[in-house]
């Protein structure tokens, strides 16, 4: 990376709560300067403790650990500031890293209403194809639609536009829409798999002790299909848990390997990296008029 281009990365990142948690090989893959091909978190050889779970079902400890920290999430956090990286296999191809910016604000109900929607900011840091980039959606306002404009020069060509959030264009290089960005989504999503495959029998669960993501201890849940079965979705997932924040912080998930003996392929991954909890996020943070966007 240019030295001027991770000045303005650094400055753009400094809107979701100040330095960023980047490791140095973290950058080097984007510039093509290192082999590391999982360079945002870090297993200790010497500090990671495995146990095999046990239980009426192997994933019976890890649905507990999950339903505790939706509710933990619920409960505590209204609203927080991230970078996310985020890798996709689209379409049978593993794409480049990308790095958003993010502002969510999570849904408050009170009484059964909605009294604050579900919101989201992102603007894209990197790479330079989607560099600039900015996307708001809130629940319930614009018709369900999200509000985006591209960055670059296509930015100064190309007029706003307000888009179904499931539909092509939007949906265009992505795997999931908007409306399931973030940490509570991602937990729920968890359960959800979790539950279905606790009905397609064993499966082996894993707890780790000793890693870190963005410098911050986590631990890490694997959960791994031996067999290659059309009910499951997946052939080993990785979930790191912040110790501190007691929630999901990074999610990877690999398919199984194309050739006997050969490695896992990977099917996505998502990191939350220098989050920011609780910030105070207003109706403005969300509206495409705000002086600091670029709609």
């Amino acid at each position: 990376m240019r030295q001027a281009d991770r000045r303005r990365f650094l400055s753009a990142s400094a809107l979701f709560g100040g330095s960023l948690m980047v490791t140095p090989s973290l950058l080097a893959q984007q510039t093509g300067d290192d082999k590391t091909t999982e360079p945002v978190y870090r297993i200790s050889k010497n500090e990671t403790a495995r146990q095999n779970v046990v239980g009426n079902h192997p994933l019976d400890p890890a649905l507990q650990m999950a339903y505790a920290s939706l509710r933990h999430i619920r409960a505590t956090i209204r609203d927080y500031t991230a970078i996310v990286v985020k890798r996709e296999q689209i379409g049978g191809v593993i794409g480049e890293y990308e790095y958003l910016g993010a502002k969510i604000r999570n849904r408050q109900v009170v009484n059964g209403q909605t009294k604050v929607p579900f919101s989201v900011y992102l603007t894209f840091l990197m790479p330079a194809a989607v560099k600039g980039r900015e996307v708001i959606f809130v629940e319930g306002k614009n018709n369900g639609n999200l509000v985006a404009h591209e960055g670059g020069m296509r930015g100064r060509f190309l007029p706003t536009v307000t888009l179904d959030p499931n539909g092509m264009m939007a949906m265009r290089g992505q795997r999931y829409p908007i409306t399931e960005m973030g940490i509570e989504n991602l937990v729920v999503k968890l359960i959800e798999k979790g539950e279905r495959d606790k009905k397609q029998g064993d499966c082996q669960v894993d707890f780790m002790k000793g890693a870190t993501v963005g410098g911050r201890p986590c631990t890490v849940l694997s959960v791994k299909h031996d067999e290659k079965r059309p009910c499951f979705d997946f052939h080993v997932a990785q979930i790191f848990i912040d110790d501190e924040m007691n929630i999901p912080v990074r999610y990877c998930a690999y398919e199984w390997p194309k050739a006997t003996g050969g490695k896992p392929v990977l099917l996505e991954e998502y990191t939350y990296q220098n989050i920011k909890l609780n910030v105070g996020l207003t109706d403005k943070d969300f509206d495409q008029n705000n002086p600091k966007y670029k709609f």
